[in-house]
């Protein structure tokens, strides 16, 4: 009973979280980050053909990537504002409305699925079997995330003010296993249809000023959860870091960031 009640009420917590972004659909779709096109490449480079499923594409970051790419893209994304953010966005791709536990596509109907700092949030006993059955055989199945580089001193510093709302989606849901680089890997009955993972860091970086950042941290889904005063004073010790940061303190300068990358190539057979 404990333990049930403990994962209904993880559930939905993440529900809560993975459902903030909707309000913050225009500053995301201005200050998130896009993804490294090195990463890109790698991600798909084991599929069988150039269809690919962005999903949970949220306003079209990792859309916009796969386009330049030269992919056959169709965009899916459960929320509202942000699907109608990528439209506005990208008026030339196809967008739907869906979720990774319920596909809108046909079975084997792409040759990649990948999803930009978005796997993590789905229910993997449900979409397994969905990524499965949409991914021709053959194809890949990729997760990437941008995170920044705590490497840099800085940037570890920065990690530590804001706390877990600024080191972002390394989260732990139900469903999966081994973590790699701090990304778990799903696990499924669908997705034991595909090989072992595979992993690889790409250095990314984004032009930023100090409130430019601090913008883009307010997009997180921790800063979206949190009650107004805790979010305010926590932008607030943002702000006055980077202000006495000789890195961050006066006009432009990059962010350092990794693109992670997992995949998993579907078995050539049904």
């Amino acid at each position: 009973m404990i333990d049930g009640y403990a994962d209904r009420v993880e559930s939905e917590e993440r529900s809560r979280h993975a459902a903030s972004f909707g309000a913050a659909a225009v500053a995301y779709a201005e200050h998130r980050p896009d993804y490294a096109r090195d990463a890109v490449r790698w991600a798909l480079e084991p599929a069988s053909g150039r269809r690919v499923l962005d999903l949970g594409a949220g306003t079209g970051k990792l859309t916009a990537t796969l386009l330049a790419e030269g992919a056959d893209v169709v965009a899916v994304e459960p929320d509202a504002l942000m699907l109608a953010q990528l439209r506005r966005t990208l008026v030339d791709v196809r967008a739907l409305s869906g979720s990774a536990e319920a596909i809108p596509l046909p079975d084997a109907g792409v040759d990649a699925v990948v999803a930009g700092n978005a796997m993590h949030w789905f229910d993997m006993a449900v979409a397994g079997p969905e990524l499965a059955r949409v991914v021709a055989p053959g194809g890949v199945l990729a997760g990437l995330w941008n995170v920044m580089d705590d490497r840099v001193g800085w940037v570890a510093g920065l990690a530590r003010i804001a706390g877990s709302a600024v080191i972002g989606p390394r989260d732990t849901p139900t469903g999966w296993r081994g973590e790699v680089a701090g990304i778990r890997v799903p696990e499924a009955d669908g997705v034991a249809r595909f090989g072992a993972p595979e992993q690889e860091l790409f250095p990314h970086g984004q032009r930023r000023t100090a409130e430019s950042l601090v913008a883009t941290l307010a997009t997180r889904a921790g800063m979206l959860v949190m009650p107004e005063p805790e979010r305010e004073a926590t932008l607030g010790r943002i702000r006055d870091y980077l202000a006495n940061r000789p890195e961050t303190a006066e006009g432009e300068f990059v962010l350092p960031m990794l693109t992670c990358v997992l995949r998993m190539r579907r078995s050539p057979r049904l």
